[in-house]
């Protein structure tokens, strides 16, 4: 497509000396639509004659090919993000209309959306103006085809349907979910140019959403065009400014007196002398929006446009702006002046018959008035009667609304929300206007602010939400009510501010409470608070008190399970044990007809894991806990008990049945709108069930993803230091421990810990990672520190808390063998107490790293025979390659090269590559070559591990079923459970009940952390 020629088409639109701003826009356009480098196309090649025979080759067919002319392909669609900063009256509206004329001349979809001066406090205007337009038409169950799983998340922040009960989403998902919807229009009606005027007033909510999306316009057949006023943008706008990428925005200068005079010309008449052309720049000072007001006087009043006439100009001047402006609204009678005052208390796209009822006017007065704007230039005429009303100029509006008395402007916002209401239009669009009355104790106005306030946390909105609570609070609400305000308010800032909320709560809770339900309520949102924000003791005092107080037995019960849970993750816990046995006599009488009943039976279930009770009793308690079902998105409840379930399941060897929990609660997070802290934990806890199946490639891409997400949650929160924690533990896993230690560096991995950081537990890790980089005695310290704490406790597992382990390590690399060896046997005789078979071979494994002689490769063969019987493929390939080495080194090469070759096909299936590494050397020590390494399919059973699979579960020997040795059908099994995620125990379970395993396919699974 050919440019325009510049000049004739800027000079149409009133746009003088804006050649480089256009020539961006022109630029940027180009590289959306694929017109940057138009070739010609190329001259078609001159006509070969066939040859007469093969014998004969012309001279011109044995050219080669790359000799020959070719088509020029085009270069492709190339988005991007297109700046302009300005003071006021400069021109950038008028700019942008002529950007939006030339994207739609060359067939692009445009979007435009501009900011409002009157609605920067109402959530969420400019990305309804955005994208309600491409989606408004469309039926609900278009609209569900449409979105999918984002329609219940972004329908009420686009105003596509109404709130409803439930948990809100979180702003990160909402955003998520606006990201999708702009990405996907982009996409399909491409090339998308998305134009946003007046950013400096657009509210926080879209500001910030569209600041968050820019960077991906670079990857779109998108144009992103904002405008703003340099010295009001807010800090969410940050991203528009350049400081971040590095892209200045463009400016637009005032008019050149050459330019006021070409203008002036264009608009008055040729015949304009150039004493009256300077002294019109001299007073407008190049203002184009001054200048072409101006201009608009000079013609009505019809002027002289010569040197004798330009005395005139300083006074029609003063009638543009401030109490000029004033003076002449006020001569065009009372009536026309309440109007212009509705309009402006109303904002944008101002309704006529809103306006009417404002100002006390009946339609024809409306009409009237409305026509005298437009004449005196107040009002924009936009071409249709009935249309929404627009100020010419937001600088108009402004000094409008500036000059209303306080008194009549606080009373006509007051006027506006009942209006509203009236209007039905909802609470949360005159929300906006009742924060501008003052408080007077009216009942209606905390009414209509906690229903606004309602409507916008749901919608994702929870700044918003807060804004109109504490106004509410200001006003104030009666006695009875004021306990519930402060609550609510507390539920809108849960996420961002914390300290906050629990001064909120601690406020409601002195308030005199009648319904019990309520206090109960604001009880169980402060201990949840309490305990996210590291303030355990006093969550469990909380409830303690609380407990002693109520007499309703269902809510002392649910109390006491807040208590239980919380204590359970308190690191000073004084009576840990005492609680251990109140918890287990409560547990076992209780049948889990409530979702609190199940909460205590799942506490139970996690109490008996960290103890290292039986596997099977924990395992018991947990499937207890699930018979009834427990909901991962219960915002009342939170979801720490539906976790630890979970992971009960994965320590007694069934991390296939802790990844269906897992990828059902992942589910629940995204289908609520929960993309922040709540799917970094989902996310990362995948991870880790993966890397403790021994799925290192896999466990390391979720762990990415969730601390992706936690990193955007914010600095030093558990959710971080969760997913550093994993993705340490995986790639130390996969030999790569520079890579880890730079992790740890770049997330300030390290003490002190977060109380709450408990699973998996990250001091651990950090003490492995020191371990690793070689410093010992740093880790013998951290460790030993560790098992102060943990012993008094009672928890005593090494499945799930391997501090003994690490430790023996620590201990023999420091030159403590016999305390080393001490330690090490401690940890096994846990591990043997709690029975998980994972937890037996790797702690036999490390009693043989610190363990000589021949008892070493005794130790070594027994820890590969129960990890044979474990879903654990990791920790099996390192006790093979161990006992390989181990056997090497007493010179028994055959049974060393079995052991190598087995374990070192594991470690690839695993993708331990520094593993892969240490067997490699240790064969070559041996004088073998490694065999080529046959790639297993990690998921689907071969029929004879099916076959031995069945028999196992349908209690036959499985070798005599299969006709083979003992050995042979041994590794089948070993492979059966892990490709299934279980144990023995666990495998009738696995298989269903068809008798048939579940294939990966027909289980649940988890959201593929790439997208």
């Amino acid at each position: 497509m050919a440019r325009q020629d510049g000049r004739a088409a800027r000079l149409g639109f009133g746009l003088f000396e804006r050649e480089a701003a256009l020539d961006a826009a022109e630029e940027a356009l180009d590289l959306l639509t694929g017109l940057a480098q138009e070739a010609p196309a190329p001259s078609p090649p001159a006509p070969v004659p066939a040859p007469r025979d093969s014998r004969v080759v012309p001279l011109r067919s044995a050219r080669s090919a790359a000799d020959a002319p070719r088509p020029v392909e085009p270069p492709a669609a190339q988005g991007g993000v297109l700046v302009y900063a300005a003071p006021a009256g400069l021109g950038k509206t008028t700019l942008l209309a002529e950007i939006r004329r030339r994207a739609v001349a060359r067939g692009c979809t445009v979007l435009s959306a501009r900011g409002g001066d009157q609605e920067q406090r109402v959530a969420f205007h400019v990305a309804r103006q955005l994208l309600q337009p491409q989606l408004a038409h469309a039926s609900d169950a278009e609209l569900r085809e449409r979105l999918g799983s984002w329609y219940d998340i972004v329908g009420p922040a686009l105003g596509l349907r109404a709130a409803t009960a439930g948990s809100p989403p979180d702003p990160q998902g909402l955003r998520d979910g606006l990201d999708w919807i702009l990405t996907h229009l982009a996409v399909r009606r491409a090339p998308l140019v998305v134009v946003l005027d007046d950013a400096h007033w657009a509210d926080p909510e879209s500001l910030g959403w569209l600041s968050s999306f820019a960077p991906r316009a670079d990857d779109l057949p998108m144009l992103l065009v904002v405008a703003y006023r340099p010295d009001e943008l807010p800090e969410e706008g940050a991203e528009f400014t350049g400081r971040r990428s590095g892209q200045r925005p463009h400016g637009l200068a005032p008019l050149t007196a050459d330019a006021v005079a070409q203008l002036v010309r264009d608009r008055i008449g040729a015949h304009a002398d150039d004493a009256f052309c300077r002294d019109f720049w001299t007073v407008t000072s190049g203002n184009p929006f001054e200048t072409v007001e101006l201009a608009a006087k000079v013609r009505d009043r019809g002027l002289d446009p010569t040197a004798d006439g330009a005395h005139e100009l300083r006074d029609l001047a003063a009638a543009l702006k401030g109490s000029g402006l004033v003076h002449r609204i006020e001569r065009l009678g009372t009536a026309t002046m309440r109007f212009a005052w509705a309009c402006a208390v109303l904002g944008t796209e101002i309704s006529p018959s809103l306006a009417g009822a404002l100002a006390g006017l009946g339609d024809e007065a409306v009409a009237d008035c409305a026509e005298r704007l437009r004449e005196a230039r107040i009002l924009a005429d936009t071409g249709t009667a009935d249309g929404p009303l627009e100020f010419v100029h937001p600088l108009v509006a402004g000094t409008i609304y500036r000059a209303i008395p306080d008194a009549i402007r606080v009373a006509f916002h007051g006027q506006a929300a009942w209006c509203v209401i009236d209007a039905g239009l909802g609470p949360a669009a005159a929300a906006r206007h009742l924060l501008e009355t003052h408080p007077e104790g009216d009942a209606w106005v905390v009414t209509q602010l906690r229903a606004a306030a309602r409507e916008n946390l749901r919608a994702g909105a929870p700044d918003a939400a807060r804004r109109h609570l504490a106004r509410a609070l200001r006003e104030p609400p009666t006695a009875d009510a004021r306990a519930a305000v402060l609550f609510e308010l507390s539920s809108a800032s849960l996420l961002t501010e914390p300290a906050t909320t629990v001064n909120q709560l601690r406020a409601a809770l002195e308030e005199p409470i009648s319904d019990q339900a309520l206090r109960h309520g604001i009880v169980y949102r402060l201990s949840q608070v309490l305990a996210h924000s590291d303030r355990l003791v006093e969550a469990s005092e909380l409830l303690e008190r609380e407990t002693r107080q109520t007499t309703d037995p269902r809510s002392r019960l649910r109390m006491q399970a807040e208590r239980f849970m919380w204590d359970a993750l308190r690191s000073d816990e004084p009576e840990s044990p005492a609680r251990s046995r109140r918890l287990a006599t409560l547990a076992d009488r209780l049948t889990g007809r409530d979702l609190t009943e199940r909460y205590i039976i799942g506490l139970r279930a996690w109490d008996a894991t960290l103890r290292a009770e039986p596997a099977a009793v924990a395992l018991r308690h947990a499937e207890r806990a699930l018979e009834g079902g427990l909901s991962w998105a219960d915002e009342s409840r939170g979801f720490e008990v539906p976790v630890l379930v979970a992971l009960t399941h994965l320590y007694a060897d069934r991390p296939g049945r802790a990844e269906e929990l897992f990828a059902a609660g992942t589910a629940e997070f995204e289908k609520q709108g929960w993309r922040g802290a709540h799917l970094s934990f989902a996310y990362t806890l995948l991870g880790y069930i993966r890397f403790r199946r021994g799925r290192l490639m896999e466990a390391e891409d979720f762990a990415r993803a969730g601390l992706r997400l936690a990193e955007r949650v914010g600095p030093r929160t558990p959710a971080l230091w969760y997913a550093t924690g994993v993705m340490i533990e995986v790639l130390l896993a996969r030999g790569r421990t520079e890579e880890a230690e730079r992790v740890a560096r770049d997330h300030d991995f390290g003490e002190p810990f977060p109380a709450t950081v408990t699973i998996p537990d990250c001091e651990t890790v950090h003490a492995e990672l020191l371990l690793a980089t070689g410093r010992a005695e740093d880790a013998v310290a951290a460790l030993a520190d560790i098992g102060r704490r943990l012993e008094p406790r009672g928890k005593r597992n090494p499945s799930c808390s391997p501090w003994q382990l690490h430790l023996a390590l620590a201990e023999a690399a420091t030159g403590s063998p016999a305390r080393a060896l001490a330690t090490a046997e401690s940890a096994l005789a846990r591990a043997r107490q709690y029975g998980a078979p994972s937890a037996i071979g790797q702690a036999l494994r490390v009693t043989a790293e610190v363990t000589d002689g021949a008892e070493r490769i005794k130790l070594l063969e027994e820890s590969v025979d129960w990890l044979d019987q474990s879903p654990a493929a990791y920790e099996l390939a390192r006790s093979l390659v161990a006992l390989g080495a181990a056997l090497r080194r007493t010179e028994r090469h055959a049974e060393a090269a079995d052991h190598l070759y087995r374990g070192l096909e594991t470690a690839q299936d695993c993708g331990a590559d520094g593993l892969v590494d240490e067997a490699r050397a240790e064969l070559a020590a041996a004088g073998l070559r490694p065999r080529a390494l046959h790639t297993a399919d990690g998921h689907s059973l071969t029929v004879r591990e099916r076959a031995a699979a069945r028999a196992s579960v349908r209690g036959l020997d499985p070798a005599a079923a299969l006709g083979v040795d003992a050995t042979t059908a041994a590794r089948l099994l070993s492979a059966v459970y892990r490709k299934l995620g279980t144990d023995r125990s666990g495998l009738a379970h696995a298989f269903g009940d068809t008798g048939e395993p579940r294939t990966e396919a027909e289980k649940p699974k988890p959201a593929d952390p790439a997208e």
